[in-house]
């Protein structure tokens, strides 16, 4: 089911300015490559630094993509002057991190005022493009207004 949004001003430069400063995502390697109001996609390479012992994309790493990928998509919807803060998260690892490229898809399900839900999804594609799901991702955002420190 695709939950529709008005869009917020120029809700995706604020998502592309904002993703900019998050050193982590640069660090990995992440891209992010589609902004529609309510859903967010980021790519990225398989880099072999960023695996665990078997050779798979390492749970964190999977976690960390999923996360901006679900907050960013919250941060789509909310007002211009709002900032973005994931209060929690649930991943589920579905099959191993295997993969040439990833792909971390982050939709809103629930918008709010003060807190929305989103849905994220993480999928490894083979060197013929074939996808396959291997984590999903639960996780509430707070919308933050008002607070030092604190920016969009």
């Amino acid at each position: 089911m695709s939950v529709k949004f008005e869009p917020q001003g120029d809700y995706e430069g604020r998502v592309r300015t904002s993703f900019a400063r998050q050193q982590i995502m640069t660090s990995i390697g992440a891209e992010l490559t589609r902004v529609n109001a309510g859903e967010v996609e980021i790519e990225m390479p398989y880099r072999a630094e960023y695996t665990q012992q078997h050779g798979f994309l390492h749970a964190g790493i999977i976690s960390t993509a999923l996360d901006s990928a679900c907050g960013y998509a919250a941060y789509s919807v909310m007002p211009a002057d709002a900032a973005v803060l994931t209060i929690e998260f649930k991943v589920n690892l579905l099959s191993p991190g295997r993969g040439e490229r990833f792909l971390f898809r982050g939709s809103v399900t629930k918008p709010g005022r003060t807190i929305i839900v989103a849905d994220g999804q993480a999928y490894a594609y083979d060197t013929e493009g074939n996808a396959r799901l291997v984590a999903t991702m639960t996780a509430t955002i707070m919308v933050v207004s008002g607070r030092d420190g604190i920016e969009g």
